[in-house]
């Protein structure tokens, strides 16, 4: 299980959701940013959670073809070029800006809205990642029981969502406290977003290649 978390945790780098916090967090005054961000992360939480449900059943239905995979080279090898190719990517950089702004159109008031751009979101971003995939084939060809491993994605989309959240609440923190150390902290890093950006992506770089040493060498 602590195997498929730490890909799950890998996953929760996931720079397009906490640049739309950010984003939220610099427009709206306090009391609408405390009311929209927790119904944004809730459906980005249930979008992580049904491709989670989805893609464990097609897992276990191919369970002799998972288990083959995880027990082999084959996976810690794609698990280091997935690293590669997320190094590549971030060195090349990138601006989504013009995405986050697409995303916020609909997040100005709280409604079911905020919550299924949320959902959206956690859909988009899960299915894009091969960590997320890597993580649950892991749980999947487990040796624990049906019923414990099910349960067990309720925790997976936790951790998978573990530092948007945190850095929701290091936010709400920020507009707390204008003037405490994290708000110092939170400036600067705003100021330097590329760099941030870019961290983040060798970040993911480093956990996904040591990740598939380790499976190798298992």
């Amino acid at each position: 299980m602590l195997h498929a978390l730490s890909l799950a945790f890998v996953d929760s780098v996931n720079v397009l959701l906490i640049g739309v916090l950010v984003a939220l967090a610099i427009m709206l005054p306090p009391g609408q940013y405390r009311r929209i961000t927790p119904l944004l992360l809730i459906g980005d939480w249930l979008g992580v959670l049904v491709l989670a449900v989805l893609v464990m059943l097609v897992f276990d239905g191919l369970k002799s073809l998972v288990d083959t995979v995880i027990t082999s080279p084959l996976f810690g090898i794609l698990l280091i070029l997935t690293g590669l190719f997320t190094a590549v990517m971030t060195w090349r950089g990138g601006d989504s800006t013009e995405l986050i702004d697409r995303v916020l159109a609909p997040l100005r008031t709280p409604s079911a809205l905020t919550a299924g751009v949320g959902f959206a979101l956690g859909l988009v971003q899960s299915a894009t990642s091969v960590p997320f995939y890597a993580g649950l084939a892991v749980l999947s060809a487990s040796e624990i029981p049906a019923a414990e491993r099910y349960l067990g994605l309720l925790l997976y989309a936790t951790v998978a969502l573990s530092l948007p959240l945190l850095a929701g609440l290091v936010l709400a923190g920020v507009r707390a406290r204008p003037h405490s150390w994290i708000s110092r902290l939170f400036g600067q890093a705003r100021q330097n977003r590329a760099q941030v950006t870019r961290g983040a992506g060798w970040l993911v770089t480093a956990l996904l290649i040591v990740i598939g040493v380790l499976q190798i060498l298992r």
